[in-house]
């Protein structure tokens, strides 16, 4: 089996920790992000800032170091309660989980299609499931995100191409992006949703919301009509 993985915004967080399973568990590593000085711990790593243009020929340039790649794992991301629609905010969230997402994940396409296939897993959000006020940019990108992977897997299988696509959407996670002053309910333990992920990637899952609290609550989103969803005060 070839055991070997990328992960791009591997500095901190839920990458990082997913990084670190990954390696206990056999697979050779390799990391980048944009803080390169955090990624002191892999021998493995390169300096990648999503939003540059330049991104996909340094991921692929990792790829080569590593010695090729079967599992592309993407957690890079920002996010911001951004209530009074500050334009700087809503432009960069939109450059790295839009642009960005899309240069990245559209790299490692093409190269697992060149290349006998393998698994790509992203980290999207619950927040995708409905437009939330507080968060306009970042709401509407991981919508995107969900759609872009749903979207790829349907090109996937018309192209016979053996690309397995894993789209992990967790709750409120304790880690360096939430820490903006706001209050966050049902915060989730980074560790303990990394190993929700390794476990459902080798499970080759579709889609994970993370925990079973996040999966009820999104249900229940779902549910509301858009005529009550546009009125609630988040």
């Amino acid at each position: 089996m070839n055991k070997k993985a990328i992960v791009i915004g591997a500095s901190s967080g839920i990458g990082l920790e997913v990084a670190r399973l990954l390696k206990q568990r056999g697979w050779t590593v390799g990391v980048a992000a944009r803080r390169i000085e955090r990624l002191e711990d892999f021998e493995l790593s390169a300096q990648i800032d999503v939003t540059s243009k330049d991104a996909g020929e340094r991921l692929l340039e990792l790829i080569d170091r590593v010695g090729g790649m079967a599992l592309y794992f993407h957690a890079s991301g920002i996010g911001h309660q951004n209530r009074q629609m500050h334009e700087d905010i809503e432009m960069q969230t939109v450059e790295t989980n839009g642009v960005g997402f899309t240069r990245m994940v559209g790299t490692a396409y093409r190269y697992l299609a060149g290349h006998g296939g393998g698994h790509i897993v992203v980290i999207s959000s619950i927040a995708g499931t409905k437009g939330l006020g507080p968060a306009p940019s970042y709401s509407a990108t991981k919508a995107f995100q969900n759609t872009y992977i749903q979207s790829l897997e349907q090109l996937a299988n018309a192209q016979r191409l053996n690309i397995r696509f894993t789209d992990i959407r967790p709750g409120f996670v304790d880690t360096e992006l939430l820490n903006d002053g706001n209050r966050y309910p049902l915060l989730l333990d980074k560790k303990r949703v990394a190993m929700n992920i390794v476990r459902s990637i080798e499970k080759h899952r579709h889609i994970r919301v993370i925990d079973w609290r996040w999966r009820v609550i999104t249900w229940l989103w779902r549910c509301i009509p858009r005529f009550v969803w546009r009125r609630l005060r988040l």
